[in-house]
């Protein structure tokens, strides 16, 4: 009887499996989150085999692109840009509607026109809040606060590239300070 002696052979997790090579003669994976200087989460990216090995892969940055996830993430990107699409004509319009607006606001000023406060930016929010358009203050963008009485333009920013501007007449608020006469 002969003995034939069986060759144990060690097993390594992670390389067990080959990766996927690139266009670019590295590995080619898909970012779970975004690293700086390589991409954004989504993308795939072609790396060299030790940084996917010892970096990427292990913090768990990156997996591994397979053509299942290549679809997922193209479905992703799809819905994400329904969303987006969505979101920019919800502030075009705000942006249509805050354009066709015209607001009063009434303030203390003396007979020059010369205002005892001023106007500025949670003045004209409050305004807008009363048509029930409601906006922040870093939207509304003022070059410095309204000093006088009288017809302005203001500039407000709605969203990513979308801004409008809304008509603000500035009027002295009616007082009863003239004497009455009594007969």
């Amino acid at each position: 009887m002969t003995q034939t002696k069986t060759k144990k052979t060690r097993h390594v997790p992670h390389r067990s499996k080959r990766l996927p090579k690139g266009l670019h003669g590295g590995i080619e994976l898909l970012l779970v989150q975004s690293v700086e200087h390589l991409g954004s989460q989504g993308d795939i990216v072609d790396v060299r085999p030790g940084y996917a090995n010892n970096y990427l892969l292990p913090q768990g940055l990156a997996t591994v692109a397979t053509d299942h996830h290549k679809r997922m993430v193209e479905k992703h990107k799809a819905k994400l840009a329904e969303i987006e699409q969505a979101r920019l004509s919800d502030l075009q319009s705000l942006a249509d509607l805050i354009g066709h607006q015209s607001i009063t606001i009434k303030t203390n000023a003396n007979d020059e026109g010369h205002l005892y406060g001023s106007v500025g930016e949670p003045e004209i929010v409050a305004a807008l809040k009363r048509n029930n358009i409601t906006i922040t203050q870093d939207q509304v963008r003022l070059t410095g606060p309204l000093k006088e009485l009288g017809l302005y333009t203001i500039k407000i920013h709605v969203g990513r590239d979308t801004d409008s501007e809304v008509k603000i007449w500035v009027v002295p608020s009616v007082t009863n300070d003239e004497p009455v006469e009594e007969s």
